[in-house]
Order: C-alpha cells, then structure tokens, then sequence
C-alpha cells in the first residue's frame, strides 16, 4: 500500500511538472509568436549555397500572424501560404512549417531560427531531411538560409 502511494505521490508531481512544462512552453510560443508578428523584408537569401540575386531578394517579403500563420508575397502578391509551429525554448529554437496554400501546397519544412526586435534568420530544409543545427547553406546540406528585416 505504502509503495502505491509513493507511486501515485510521484505520478502525480511528474504529472504537475509536466503541465507546468507546457504552460511554460505555451506562453513562450505565446510571446515568440506576437515578437514575430507583422511583415518582414528578406534581405538574404541562399539555396543550396546559392546566393540569389540582391534584385530578386528585394521582391519578397513575408507577413507573420500571431497565430501561427503567414504569407509569402513576391511584389506584393501573395505566392505562398502557411502554418508554422514554434518551439523557442529549444537551442537552438526550432520551427516546423506547412505551405497550405500556393507554391508548394502542403510541403512540410524544419528549420531552426534567430529572433530579433528589427531583424531575423532563418535555416530550413524540407521535412524528409536532417533539421539543421546551424546558420549555413552549402551544396552539401542543401539548406535554405533566409535573413530578413522587419518593415516599420
């Protein structure tokens, strides 16, 4: 009886750490995602090691909601849609997203980020791939390495 008790007493406060765990991690999402929030300029972009064009960068941008959602737009147009989830409280923090609509509808990416009040980096690459660990993009990791600004 007594090693049952001890047992649900331990249960019990794995459990409550548990839930404290998530409610932790749910508010951090909770503020990373509204630090995320509003319309982002990308400044760099590289594929595969492949710097792209200055000219060609300048043209995208990406709107971000607080609920996880964002668009892609090249001139102002929206060329993509998502869903992201987010895990801040990784190291390094990682996100995992979905295009739901456009270019590449239901491809699902991981990738690993950098978040700053003006600026942002992102590296990623399809789901079926290793997530990466660090900032780079080679011929070899064929990552997608995307730094942007926030517009004001």
């Amino acid at each position: 009886m007594r090693r049952l008790l001890i047992g649900l007493l331990v249960i019990g406060f794995v459990f409550q750490s548990g839930v404290g765990a998530d409610e932790d991690s749910n508010d951090a999402v909770k503020k990373e995602r509204k630090r995320l929030e509003g319309t982002w300029q990308v400044t760099s972009l590289v594929v595969g090691g492949n710097k792209s064009k200055k000219e060609d960068v300048q043209k995208l941008t990406v709107v971000n909601g607080d609920d996880g959602t964002r668009s892609v737009l090249s001139e102002g147009k929206v060329v993509s849609k998502g869903t992201s989830t987010l895990a801040p409280m990784a190291e390094p923090k990682t996100i995992d997203f979905t295009a739901t609509e456009g270019g590449g509808s239901g491809d699902r990416f991981v990738g690993i980020y950098q978040l700053g009040k003006k600026k942002r980096k992102l590296c990623f690459v399809r789901a079926d791939q290793e997530r990466p660990t660090e900032f780079t993009s080679t011929a070899e990791n064929k990552y997608i390495l995307v730094a942007y600004k926030r517009v004001e």
